[in-house]
């Protein structure tokens, strides 16, 4: 802690201990309104500067209190200083006197509390209106299947939606369930080694009807026999609702594609991340949209997500999954072209030297090169590329989207997805057009790392 330039007054003995292990900026003013003794938490606040206090509203509570011996309390909103972007720093003041001539000022920062408060507030509102909405519908739709009780037909078209409207209500409060519980459990409590290959698996599984519903083609790839340590239901549920997304807001007629790989970790030896990446070629996301639809409720598209029966919990709850297993989320994004959502998790370090010894065998189809001619067609068409006729088929090979550069400014990463021009059949590369002219994502580089050819899932 920081101490005051000024000697002349002393502090009662004690003090300056308690001072020293309070959460709270203190602040100790001398009868001349010099500050005795400050912590480095009030100057971290901008509260003092050059000895002085630089907040008029706490001065005069110190002056006032210093005169009356009355303790005095207030909240107020502080400017952010060095952010330029005229943020309010909420702050809660309270002073004292301390001894004869002393005044004592505690300040203690309230943004974060009033944020949680506010999430609190938007919870309760958006679980209100989401509840209202089908609850409502099925209570009008009740009455008219009372009054139409002679029309069958009407009956029976009634009764239809009514059972929408219930199957949206379960899947809110499933998923209000599931929230609940990926923030309050310990998701390792249950951990074990699981197979990437399994989850990915699973989570095509879970979306094939409707994209087989829209002709949506879905391909896995990258590396095969990997593990990721964690409770197993939790993260089948975060890759399924990433991937149910990706079909949900993708186009008739078009691709997603789900790859895999390892990452090393920091150091050497250092147990090593998995990186399970979405991707599609759906309607894509603004950058405005992309810093709050890991927001529970939040909805890009509102009308589009309740029409197929989207909550807007399935990312929140991504999210939480993610962080519980000591991982993360992100996205890459834009609009009109597709987007890329990627789960970067802790690799399960022993499965994978069982791995490399041989006990656990590597999963994967024999067909792990093959594409299909067209969206939609679930055939393999070419056993794979002839290099001689196509040397370098471009970037643009990611199953459902080209070469991939995501840069995550929070951690200042670049990672790369990239092609390997000996891995990836014509069918691929044809896919989808390049998207390089657009000119969003550097040019590869010779150190990306190589993702095998998408398998292609019936």
């Amino acid at each position: 802690s920081r101490t005051s330039l000024h000697t002349d007054a002393v502090l009662p003995p004690g003090v300056d201990t308690v001072l020293s292990v309070l959460r709270s900026s203190a602040v100790v003013l001398d009868e001349s309104d010099s500050v005795v003794k400050a912590s480095s938490a009030a100057y971290a606040l901008g509260l003092v500067r050059g000895g002085k206090l630089t907040v008029d509203a706490m001065l005069k509570m110190a002056r006032d209190t210093r005169r009356d011996g009355e303790i005095r309390q207030v909240e107020l909103d502080l400017p952010r200083r060095g952010t330029g972007r005229g943020e309010a720093l909420a702050v809660s003041a309270r002073v004292a006197p301390l001894g004869s001539r002393l005044v004592l000022l505690l300040v203690e920062d309230l943004t974060e509390a009033r944020r949680i408060e506010a999430v609190r507030r938007d919870f309760v509102a958006n679980v209100s209106h989401e509840l209202k909405t089908p609850v409502g519908a099925l209570s009008l739709l009740s009455e008219a299947v009372m009054d139409a009780a002679d029309e069958p037909e009407a009956v029976s078209r009634f009764a239809g939606r009514m059972q929408i409207e219930a199957t949206r209500l379960t899947n809110l409060v499933q998923e209000l369930i599931d929230l609940s519980r990926v923030q309050n459990d310990d998701p390792l409590e249950d951990a074990e080694p699981v197979r990437v290959d399994e989850l990915v698996a699973e989570a095509i599984d879970r979306s094939r009807h409707p994209a087989s519903t829209k002709q949506i083609t879905m391909a896995s790839g990258g590396t095969s026999g990997l593990h990721i340590w964690g409770n197993r239901g939790k993260l089948a549920a975060a890759l399924g609702n990433l991937v149910e997304n990706a079909v949900n807001y993708s186009p008739a007629r078009t691709r997603v594609g789900i790859s895999a790989r390892r990452v090393p970790g920091p150091g050497n030896g250092s147990t090593g991340f998995i990186e399970i990446a979405v991707t599609d070629q759906g309607i894509g996301i603004s950058e405005k949209d992309r810093e709050r639809i890991f927001e529970r409720f939040y909805r890009v598209d509102p009308a589009r997500s309740r029409a197929t029966g989207g909550t807007g919990l399935g990312l929140a709850i991504v999210k939480h999954v993610a962080a519980s297993h000591g991982g993360e989320v992100s996205v890459w994004s834009t609009e009109g072209q597709g987007s890329t959502f990627t789960l970067r998790l802790p690799e399960a370090r022993a499965a994978r030297d069982r791995t490399a010894e041989g006990h656990v065998p590597a999963s994967g189809a024999d067909t792990a090169g093959a594409a299909p001619e067209r969206p939609g067609d679930t055939s393999v068409s070419d056993p794979g590329p002839d290099p001689a006729a196509d040397p370098d088929p471009g970037p643009d090979a990611l199953p459902g989207r080209g070469g991939r550069d995501r840069h995550d400014d929070q951690h200042g990463r670049n990672d790369q997805y990239r092609r390997n021009d000996q891995d990836f059949p014509a069918a691929v590369t044809e896919t989808r057009p390049s998207r390089r002219p657009g000119g969003d994502r550097p040019p590869a580089t010779d150190t990306d790392t190589d993702i095998p050819a998408p398998e292609v899932l019936p």
